[in-house]
């Protein structure tokens, strides 16, 4: 395979479900390579998603506008597939914006190619796998936003994706914690004196 070919793309697939040569000659036929720039936005709030990507390389955000300041509602790390869930399934205007936060490089298929790939068995088991996966991620961090304090989810964020901390800028970390700069940059100061970052 060349560098143009979605190499990535069917590794990731193949994380999930078995996949024969003549169903991925037909998937990776309708997807199309696409590269961002640093604080490029994706999808506005309003607009409609008519796209489901999937981000090779790269780091995105989804933020929604809540009296006139970004609140940012979790982060997609690559590689993984991302849309506007209910904007693309319900091609209704979406709810939030999503930006690239470093340079990515995408892969992305129409909605209605993707209706066409749900055709293919394999392609339509592999996307209510993903989709059962993005939604229980989505109950999780709704559940830590009522369950567990700012610093408690930050831990969380420093145990488990610790690499996340250095390529998120400070300012989108506070607000996906839900706290402003200053008393992140105070819960940073506490654990490196307790020797936890």
């Amino acid at each position: 395979m060349n560098r143009s070919e979605p190499t990535v793309l069917k590794q990731f697939i193949e994380r999930y479900i078995t996949i024969s040569s003549t169903d991925w000659d037909e998937i990776q036929a309708y997807f199309n390579r696409r590269e961002l720039e640093k604080d490029e936005i994706i999808l506005q709030e309003g607009e409609i998603c008519r796209q489901l990507y999937f981000l090779e390389s790269g780091l995105l955000r989804y933020y929604i506008m809540t009296d006139g300041e970004e609140r940012n509602k979790f982060f997609t790390v690559a590689p993984y597939f991302f849309t506007s869930q209910f904007s693309f399934n319900q091609q209704q205007p979406a709810k939030e914006t999503i930006q690239a936060i470093e340079d990515s490089m995408i892969w992305e298929v129409t909605y209605q190619e993707n209706q066409q790939l749900l055709q293919l068995e394999s392609w339509n088991l592999f996307a209510r796998k993903i989709t059962q996966e993005v939604q229980f991620f989505t109950e999780e961090i709704l559940e830590e936003l009522q369950t567990e304090t700012a610093e408690n989810r930050y831990l969380k964020l420093m145990n488990n994706q610790p690499e996340l901390l250095q390529r998120i800028p400070l300012k989108h970390l506070a607000s996906y914690l839900g706290i402003a700069p200053q008393s992140l940059s105070r819960i940073r100061k506490k654990l490196m004196a307790n020797g936890r970052s």
